[in-house]
């Protein structure tokens, strides 16, 4: 009967296994993919509309009226024909990016670097696009006295190609668009988008050459337009944690302030600030408007009359004298969450690499996983090496804890006595016992200490798996591909639960045996959670384990052998 059981329950857990499997290829299979994966395809299935001057009033609606009013909608005065447009294609070895030459505005973006899904590398991630799916794109534009953009429609600037290729040779790579207004031709207007090799910042300027007899006046606007769709970049597993998706901003005294699209929506928000940026964050990646520093600038936030989500900034007018030049600066990023980089590019913006409440220990973690990353190349063994050092560092105290356990081992004859003397005085049985463990200098809770220091460790690690852009699509060796995502065959939680079974059998079994039952289920339960967690995560409690054990071992056979 025995053997029947156990083949029964053998047969059970092999299917069960099978069946986890087959669920993790299938939502795999279903997750929600990119509907456009490139430039090319984006282009091929018209998901850039050619945009015309001014014959979309909700569109329109979204530009600010004058540099002091950052919220007030513009209303749109008259239909100006369309213009058929070709969409500037912008490819850098960091970033591929198109541009609509009416308004100048990025209507798309991808990164080469991060690719869309882990089976599909030469598929990059697209965060900027405007499709029939998302829209999620980056406008800027010049107002005001002798602004360019107006209630009337955006300018149409013309450009010497439609293609732009940074070459192998260059480390930069500038893009020209030139506008006239026909009211001033002799004001000559440029606007200058400028890439870097391996950079994600583009810089953005307009050149005013004024050669009229006239004074140009003018002010810059940005800003980032999305709608509510979900991030493409988000945890699809259901057991993750639910990524940030909003905007966000930095004020005097907030560094880091966030704006959900629910509070966009149910009230705009105003503020003016010296420098400063206001972004749109997902998910490993963000994009940000970075004004110049040395000016205080407008900043807003409102939601369209198409429930688009608007984050912008308003600069002061520029004033430029007949016969000047003059140049009106400003920066946008688009790319990954890196916080070291973020941090040089403006105070407060690697905030958006967010670790919960605990922000301390995490960010020491990923400061450690990365300098052992350098040395190693490689996220796993960064890992287990950070385990290790955690491990080294609470040694002492997960000593005295085993030295308890492995004392409480040893006096387990004497407790098994003492329940069986007083079996019906549980007062006195539980007066007796404390005694024990006072007399032979045992802490009944001590067996509780490791798991108690580990909690904000793993916590931590959490964090920094699921937020940390690097570890993205990171592999570690064999069936590991992804660190930060779940083992794909259940290997890692599976080798958790028996070190966690070797484990605890080293401990003594409690002496309620209502309370042992329960202890002999905790490897299975913390094994089916497991199931959920990223890779990394689970190699770091089946390193952190496989130390416990030989720690543990070597101080009970010493104890017994005294």
């Amino acid at each position: 009967m025995d053997f029947q059981r156990y083949l029964l329950i053998g047969a059970i857990a092999v299917l069960s296994y099978m069946l986890l499997i087959e669920w993790g290829q299938f939502k795999a299979e279903n997750a929600p993919a990119q509907t456009v994966n490139s430039f090319e395809a984006q282009q091929q299935n018209q998901t850039i509309p050619q945009t015309p001057v001014a014959t979309a009033p909700a569109e329109l609606s979204d530009l600010p009226t004058q540099t002091a009013d950052v919220a007030t909608p513009a209303v749109v005065e008259e239909t100006v024909q369309a213009v058929s447009t070709t969409t500037i294609h912008v490819k850098t070895n960091s970033l591929e990016v198109g541009i609509d030459p009416v308004g100048g505005d990025i209507v798309f973006a991808a990164l080469p670097k991060h690719y869309a899904a882990i089976d599909t590398p030469d598929v990059p991630f697209v965060i900027l696009e405007n499709s029939a799916q998302r829209t999620y794109i980056a406008q800027s534009g010049l107002i005001g006295a002798n602004g360019t953009d107006t209630s009337k429609g955006r300018p149409h600037f013309s450009s010497d190609q439609t293609s732009y290729t940074m070459a192998e040779s260059s480390d930069t790579l500038n893009v020209d668009l030139h506008y006239t207004n026909p009211a001033q031709p002799q004001v000559k207007i440029t606007k200058r988008f400028t890439f870097h090799r391996d950079e994600y910042l583009i810089d953005i300027q307009y050149l005013i050459e004024n050669n009229s007899n006239a004074t140009w006046s003018a002010g810059l606007f940005g800003q980032i337009k999305r709608d509510n769709t979900a991030d493409p970049a988000a945890d699809t597993s259901g057991m993750g944690m639910a990524p940030y998706l909003g905007a966000a901003i930095t004020l005097p005294d907030e560094p880091y302030k966030k704006i959900s699209f629910e509070d966009i929506a149910e009230k705009p928000f105003k503020t003016t600030n010296q420098g400063g940026w206001v972004a749109i964050v997902q998910h490993y990646f963000l994009t940000a408007w970075i004004p110049d520093a040395t000016q205080t600038h407008n900043y807003a936030t409102l939601e369209t009359r198409d429930q688009n989500n608007l984050v912008r900034f308003t600069s002061p007018a520029v004033t430029v004298a007949p016969g000047q030049t003059e140049t009106i600066k400003s920066q946008f990023y688009i790319g990954p969450k890196d916080q070291y980089r973020l941090e040089e590019i403006s105070p407060g913006l690697e905030l958006s690499v967010d670790y919960g409440f605990l922000w301390m220990p995490a960010q020491a973690l990923f400061w450690l996983l990365t300098k052992f990353f350098a040395l190693t190349g490689n996220w796993g063994w960064a890992i287990i090496l950070v385990t290790v050092l955690v491990k080294a560092l609470f040694y002492s105290l997960n000593k005295k804890a085993y030295t308890s356990m492995a004392n409480m081992r040893k006096v387990q004859p004497k407790l098994m006595e003492l329940r069986e003397r007083y079996a019906d005085d549980r007062q006195k049985q539980s007066q007796e016992m404390m005694n024990l463990y006072k007399k032979e200098k045992i802490n009944p809770l001590g067996g509780c200490l490791p798991i108690l220091v580990q909690m904000p460790v793993f916590i931590s690690l959490y964090w920094v798996l699921m937020e940390s852009v690097e570890l993205r699509h990171a592999p570690f060796m064999l069936w590991i591909d992804d660190l930060a995502a779940m083992d794909p065959y259940f290997i890692l939680p599976l080798l958790m639960g028996a070190s966690m079974f070797i484990q605890q059998k080293l401990n003594p079994p409690p002496p309620d045996p209502m309370q042992a039952k329960v202890m002999q289920w905790m490897p299975v339960l913390f094994t089916f959670f497991f199931l959920f967690f990223p890779a990394g995560l689970v190699l770091y409690w089946v390193v952190n384990n496989v130390l416990s054990i030989a720690q543990q071992y070597v101080i009970t056979k010493r104890i017994e052998n005294e």
